[in-house]
């Protein structure tokens, strides 16, 4: 019934339309004015009417109309049939059927809704506003320790080098990606709650309604959401944030860690950190290669290798499977790809995620929570092979057209942040070809591309221009190089898998030769990667182990 108030006298309106009530009809509990008493009355024709003043109106139950039976009001309720019945009913087609009044129904399901309406307002609302406040008080308690974390690195930063800042770097961009994962799903869950409180708020409004109403259908149709809002939507684990751990004891080591990224330097005197910095040449932080371990995989050959912290790695093949193994050799996990299981290059970014291409759908895919979702769709007829999680977040792909032209792309969350594809002058930096092409990000910024149709090594700066090409001549080796997949090491190092003589190249930054490891047994090394301790681990096409090696001091 809709009303008004007008200082302290309140106006009842009629129902039909907004003028003042002066009518009522106590059969269908309608308030009316008189210009529509007249219209109720003939859109009800086949209803008896009790049209009174409204001072006289009598408040009562409203009966449905039978559906057989014209003028006749439903009163009862065959339990055999689950039918509203009125008295000709009774008599005639549920004669000797079990009959229930309506009003013993009625009195049944308005106590049961009004209990409803009592369990929701004083228990179930407070505890969705106890858990919003406490998701609150969680949210206030992460944020506190991210800042206060991202403050302690900004801290340590001052004790380290020049050379390092690509360390914090890093650093940074974890704790602000780790900040957002932990973020997103307790935010989520408050987001739950906003929603779900005014939605159990506004159920309870509307059963308010249905009861003021008084309508025997509404009462007797009503469904309970009763049980759906007991079942509080289930907290989340309280998430173990990483502690920033270092070591500066002065004239020794320095280090730093966070989760399973782990960096070590040498640290100078204090008294020296202001002045000129050395360092050892690259060349005399190298030694002898040597395996540390040799890791059966059981497939033959193993195309790609991305390391998971210090002891373990995904590998793939030529299979649909791609398994995590530990470097004593145990499968930890699998995941079984899409499609044919065509060539997939793997790697892995810096929230541990795997992602790997998917050359049969021209997508790049995540793995998360054991479920596998497209993170990146390239453009139509371009087929991603080769893949590089940057020290940033952000994901090379390198992707040929119809089995020909070739670039490589910067993705940023999922959107091209750049090409690199021409040069100044407008000729394609990469060959045209039909071999596929390995990328890695060095830590200077510069992309280091295998270009196999070419036969040699192409590294370009950030803007895309051509620093250096690498052909393998100041190597000398027997036949003529053959690069596979490229890794970048912490001493700004370019390693190229060499599939033709069964090696790897070092060069330095800048492109100069520093040594090949050829003596650790590589049988057309593929895949490459690199621990968090700096160990290389090393796929092979011609054996089914996968080597892990140590080059340097």
């Amino acid at each position: 019934m809709a009303t008004s108030t007008s200082w302290a006298q309140e106006i009842i309106t009629c129902d039909l339309c907004p003028k003042p009530t002066q009518q009522f009809c106590n059969n269908c509990q309608v308030s009316l004015c008189v210009d529509c008493v007249g219209k109720h009355v003939d859109k009800f024709k086949s209803q008896t009417h009790d049209i009174v003043h409204f001072t006289k109106r009598k408040i009562q139950l409203v009966f449905p109309e039978c559906k057989f039976h014209s003028s006749q009001r439903c009163e009862a309720h065959c339990q055999e049939c689950d039918v509203h019945v009125c008295l000709k009913c009774i008599l005639s087609s549920h004669s000797g059927h079990k009959i229930v009044e309506m009003q013993e129904i009625f009195n049944k399901k308005k106590t049961e809704i009004e209990n409803e309406i009592k369990e929701t307002e004083s228990t179930i609302i407070p505890k969705y506003e106890k858990k919003l406040k406490d998701t609150e008080g969680k949210i206030s308690k992460i944020k506190a320790k991210f800042d206060e974390l991202e403050k302690e690195t900004e801290k340590h930063r001052q004790l380290w080098h020049q050379e390092v800042d690509t360390i914090f770097n890093k650093l940074g961009s974890l704790i602000k990606s780790m900040r957002e994962n932990y973020l997103t799903h307790i935010e989520s869950y408050q987001t739950k709650l906003n929603n779900l409180i005014p939605d159990v708020v506004h159920t309870v409004k509307q059963t308010n309604e249905i009861l003021k109403a008084n309508r025997v259908s509404e009462i007797i149709c009503h469904k309970s959401k009763l049980e759906k809002y007991r079942n509080i939507p289930a907290d989340f684990e309280d998430v173990n944030i990483p502690s920033l751990n270092t070591k500066t004891v002065q004239g020794r080591e320095l280090s730093i860690d966070l989760g399973e990224y782990k960096a070590i330097l040498t640290q100078q005197s204090r008294s020296h950190l202001t002045g000129e910095t050395s360092y050892s040449s690259s060349k005399e932080l190298l030694k002898k290669a040597k395996v540390v371990a040799t890791i059966p995989t059981s497939d033959k050959p193993t195309y790609s290798v991305a390391c998971l912290g210090a002891d373990e790695a995904w590998v793939s093949g030529q299979k649909r499977i791609i398994k995590r193994l530990n470097i004593n050799g145990s499968e930890v996990d699998s995941v079984i790809v899409r499609g044919t299981g065509r060539f997939k290059d793997i790697s892995v970014t810096i929230q541990g995620e795997l992602i790997y291409c998917d050359s049969d759908n021209e997508t790049v895919n995540i793995v998360r929570h054991g479920k596998t979702e497209t993170l990146i769709a390239l453009p139509n007829g371009w087929c991603p092979w080769g893949l590089c999680c940057t020290m940033s977040g952000d994901i090379l792909v390198s992707m040929s057209y119809d089995n020909c032209l070739q670039k490589v792309v910067r993705y940023q969350e999922g959107a091209v942040k750049y090409e690199i594809n021409k040069d100044e002058d407008g000729m394609p930096i990469l060959s045209i070809g039909a071999y596929i092409n390995y990328v890695a990000e060095n830590g200077n910024g510069d992309i280091c591309v295998s270009d196999s149709n070419a036969r040699n090594v192409v590294v370009a700066d950030k803007s895309g221009r051509v620093r250096f090409r690498y052909d393998g001549s100041p190597a000398k080796r027997r036949k003529s190089l053959d690069p596979l997949h490229i890794a970048t090491d912490s001493m700004r190092q370019i390693i190229v898998a060499d599939e033709n003589n069964d090696c790897l190249h070092i060069l330095d930054q800048n492109g100069q030769f520093l040594m090949c490891v050829d003596n650790c047994g590589l049988y057309q090394p593929c895949g490459l990667s690199l621990d968090s301790t700096g160990r290389l681990w090393v796929g092979l096409k011609g054996s089914k182990d996968l080597k892990v090696i140590q080059y340097t001091r």
